[in-house]
């Protein structure tokens, strides 16, 4: 994890240290449950690294869930254009929100969750974490474009970092990618530098969150030793 830059806003410290979302963490200073120095905290306070911080989390605590549900195409959870919000056609018994994108025409895992620290420990390129994907393409591919694939491919100015790739069985129009980055839209633009265009993507894994059985539509409960690993994974417990 990046050393933290002194002073910062009390909203991020909270964020930073595992209390709340930013968001959170203005409601909790709202509340009167955040003191620094003993002192009660104030929105836009800052923080310097010798500052005692307390927080007073013992009264309404927000219970955090976690959900992985398979998305269908047509579906976009990021308002795209001519695409279902995920957010209209899920029914959760919390309020959740999305992590990370999956475009309207892909489909596969996509987390739900009311836990505003996923989004940063989970998108952001300062850490790395494996998502999983099969990929269909046309034309066929050849071992040569596995190869390339798997050693970077240069799409509009930048270049993908190496990748595990390899074709399902012994298919030659479908293959296994894994990334540990996330660039909008960054297997179909990989594919188009090679000339082959996707015409099926579906993500399957992310770290150890897998699809697994859930039907398209549905989701599970991400619980037990599966959140204790995930979360562990991304230094939250």
């Amino acid at each position: 994890m990046l050393k933290t830059e002194y002073p910062i806003r009390i909203n991020k410290y909270l964020a930073l240290n595992n209390y709340s979302t930013r968001t959170g963490g203005d409601d909790l200073i709202k509340k009167g449950l955040v003191f620094i120095n003993g002192k009660k905290a104030i929105l836009g306070d800052k923080v310097f690294e010798n500052d005692t911080v307390t927080v007073n989390t013992t009264k309404n605590q927000k219970q955090l869930v976690y959900y992985a549900y398979n998305k269908k195409t047509n579906v976009s959870t990021n308002k795209e254009p001519g695409a279902k919000d995920i957010l209209s056609v899920t029914k959760f018994p919390e309020r959740v929100f999305p992590v990370g994108r999956l475009d309207k025409d892909s489909h596969g895992l996509i987390i739900l969750t009311n836990d505003g620290r996923i989004t940063d420990r989970l998108l952001s390129p300062r850490y790395v974490h494996e998502k999983e994907y099969i990929v269909k393409v046309e034309p066929d591919f050849s071992p040569k474009f596995i190869e390339l694939m798997s050693k970077g491919v240069r799409f509009d100015g930048y270049t993908s970092k190496k990748c595990e790739i390899w074709a399902k069985g012994k298919s030659t129009n479908t293959f296994h990618i894994i990334l540990t980055e996330g660039k909008k839209r960054q297997i179909r633009r990989m594919c188009e530098a090679l000339h082959h265009e996707v015409i099926d993507l579906k993500r399957i894994r992310v770290m150890n969150i897998e699809l697994g059985k859930i039907k398209e539509g549905e989701y599970k409960k991400i619980e037990g030793q599966e959140l204790d690993i995930f979360l562990k994974s991304l230094n939250l417990k």
